[in-house]
């Protein structure tokens, strides 16, 4: 008895498994090596696929590396408008804390930066998810969450750097308070404790002049 061929429907989730098994093993990759370091045929072992299919799916390493950042934008959301910005800044700790290798990823990425933006579509994209990033906190800011005397993009990158220290600096996090930046319990009191320094944040202070 023949067997079956496998139906469009089939094939397609079958396609999108290995996509996606791609993408997690590059994810893996590239927060270990960064960019420069990551090889194609170390994604693809890990994945357990020919690596031929790199190519076939996204066109090579660079494509792939796109893909991760798409994927990035699309897991964190840029602007959350339901939730307190409270609650958004422990989002991404614990984004950070559960999914590292996101985080050593941005980490790579800024230590191969040369200071010039590359005029590219994939940095275009990040420029408007960033973007979208200050336009809720300065909505925030109108409505009363957020001191006025305060710069949205300044206050932007001060919480994503704060939600990346425990992956990017976990000997100071274990130097400062003597637990693993790992630990539930160390996650648990820096979330109350930026949640308490944004309270410290929603003043009335006046505009400076």
């Amino acid at each position: 008895m023949s067997r079956r061929s496998p139906s469009g429907d089939q094939r397609r989730r079958d396609a999108e498994r290995t996509r996606e098994r791609i993408l997690d093993a590059a994810l893996v990759e590239f927060g270990e090596h960064g960019f420069a370091g990551a090889r194609t045929s170390a994604i693809a072992a890990r994945a357990g696929v020919n690596q031929q299919l790199i190519s076939y799916y996204f066109a090579g390493k660079e494509g792939l590396y796109q893909a991760l950042q798409e994927r990035w934008r699309t897991t964190s959301g840029a602007a959350r408008p339901d939730e307190p910005m409270a609650d958004v800044v422990a989002g991404f700790l614990r984004l950070g804390a559960t999914q590292r290798s996101w985080a050593r990823l941005l980490a790579w990425e800024g230590l191969a930066d040369t200071g010039a933006a590359a005029d590219t579509a994939d940095e275009a994209q990040a420029r408007t998810y960033f973007t979208a990033m200050v336009d809720d906190v300065r909505r925030r800011q109108r409505s009363g969450e957020l001191a006025v005397d305060l710069d949205p993009a300044y206050v932007v990158l001060t919480f994503f750097a704060a939600t990346l220290a425990p992956t990017v600096l976990p000997q100071v996090v274990r130097r400062l308070t003597g637990l693993p930046a790992d630990a539930p319990e160390f996650l648990d009191a820096y979330a109350a404790q930026l949640r308490r320094m944004l309270g410290h944040l929603s003043g009335s202070a006046a505009p400076p002049e």
